[in-house]
């Protein structure tokens, strides 16, 4: 069997009448979920049409499943009935762990080393993988630290084979980088005492609708409408597909360094709306009371890693309706453009292709993720940890607070090279090329 996608959500889309098998009919939302792409459609009865938000990012169909004898059963996705809805979160004092880890990750190298393992990146941008038998479960404090660092440098870090990975110790590494987010809509696993976990799942129901969305539309950060949006994130698949739902993740330090100078200023003084409404929209047709109630929050544009110090655009067309201040058309060109770098810096986006036990740990501050929704219909299924961060710094404020000058991590990649800047523009013809 085969299992769901892991990004997140894009819901910000509203639902309108879509016409299926000759029948005009309004789309029934279903769950959505911060990683797969659902916009399934069933027909229980033939003369019955169910159309489902082509945003459905859960895969939270609640069809005939995979079967009785599935060894993942307690995990499959289930959405408690409530009588009321939780107060809103509480503020979190948050230091990240990656404050306390070895400039250069020594401890956890060593730890891998010792073990025959081999930490190796993707790309220069983006990604690393730890190969070798390295089992999370067995990292101590110290390599936790470290870990923190390097995710924060390297936007996310691939494990294979941590089959032996229990929910309970998954749970226990997302909480030495900071408290469990509860999700406030999406569904939780069936086992019933999991309210910090988020089921990724998508089967044979959850048909995407490829002409609903772009593909650059589905690159997002996970509840970026937080307050306290999250930072290290933990995902692992039980179940994944033979071939196809693999995930990509694209870097805002990048997207930032790529930018002119003018244009990194203009965005550093700007702030967005992020918001939860449409997410909470999309899931009444499941849940008719969430489990908090939708809010709306304001983040910088660009934002500061207070770890690496490094700059990020922190923006992402899921969540984020807005720029404040702008004027509509500038702020839909503005927000259009950077939601088009995302995913459009194919030397910034790394792509994993899952395997059952595998995990990704990401940090949602500084990368945005996408699934590709290719694999239909097959199953794909997975349990997302995901630890809030602290209030999103803007340059300003980190500059102010800590006395030190927030960082682009382009420059900074060239001065540990020893390379020059570029030249400045000398306003004459530059002639266009490429290699192969």
């Amino acid at each position: 069997m085969s299992t769901t996608t892991t990004t997140t959500l894009l819901e910000q889309v509203p639902i309108g009448t879509l016409k299926l098998n000759g029948h005009a009919t309004k789309p029934k939302p279903e769950a959505q979920e911060d990683g797969g792409h659902d916009s399934g459609h069933a027909t229980e009865d033939e003369d019955e049409v169910v159309v489902v938000d082509p945003y459905n990012y859960v895969g939270e169909t609640f069809g005939s499943g995979p079967g009785q004898d599935y060894p993942f059963a307690d995990f499959l996705p289930h959405n408690p009935d409530r009588t009321e809805s939780d107060p809103a979160l509480p503020h979190f004092d948050i230091v990240d762990r990656g404050l306390k880890a070895h400039p250069n990750a020594a401890r956890l190298r060593a730890f891998v080393e010792a073990r025959g393992g081999k930490i190796k990146d993707r790309l220069v941008a983006v990604g690393t993988v730890i190969e070798g038998d390295i089992k999370l479960e067995d990292l101590g404090e110290e390599e936790k630290d470290d870990l923190a660092l390097l995710v924060a440098q390297r936007g996310v870090v691939f494990f294979r084979n941590q089959h032996s990975l229990t929910i309970e110790a998954q749970r226990d590494l997302g909480e030495h980088f900071g408290p469990l987010h509860k999700h406030a809509t999406y569904a939780t696993p069936k086992r019933g005492d999991l309210d910090d976990v988020v089921v990724v799942y998508a089967d044979h129901n959850s048909r995407p609708d490829l002409y609903a969305f772009s593909r650059a539309e589905l690159f997002h950060s996970d509840v970026t409408y937080e307050v306290q949006p999250p930072g290290t994130t933990i995902l692992r698949l039980l179940t994944t597909p033979e071939v196809g739902n693999d995930t990509l993740w694209s870097s805002g330090y990048a997207v930032y360094s790529s930018l002119s100078k003018p244009m990194q200023k203009y965005l550093e003084s700007l702030s967005a709306i992020h918001s939860g409404f449409d997410q909470a929209a999309s899931r009444t047709g499941i849940t008719k009371i969430p489990r908090r109630q939708p809010i709306e929050t304001v983040h910088p544009v660009i934002r500061v890693h207070p770890v690496t110090g490094w700059k990020s655009v922190f923006v992402n067309p899921g969540f984020v309706t807005r720029l404040v201040g702008v004027p509509k058309a500038e702020s839909d060109m503005i927000l259009g453009f950077l939601k088009d770098c995302f995913a459009q810096q194919t030397d910034a986006t790394v792509r994993w292709s899952w395997q059952s036990g595998d995990v990704a740990i990401w940090d949602n501050r500084i990368v945005n993720h996408s699934a590709t929704f290719d694999a239909y219909p097959s199953l794909r299924h997975g349990l997302r940890v995901t630890p809030h961060a602290e209030t999103p710094i803007s340059v300003e404020e980190y500059e102010s607070t800590t006395g030190q000058k927030a960082k682009d991590w382009l420059e900074e990649r060239h001065r540990s090279l020893g390379i020059k800047p570029l030249a400045r523009d000398d306003g004459k013809t530059k002639k266009r090329a490429f290699r192969d």
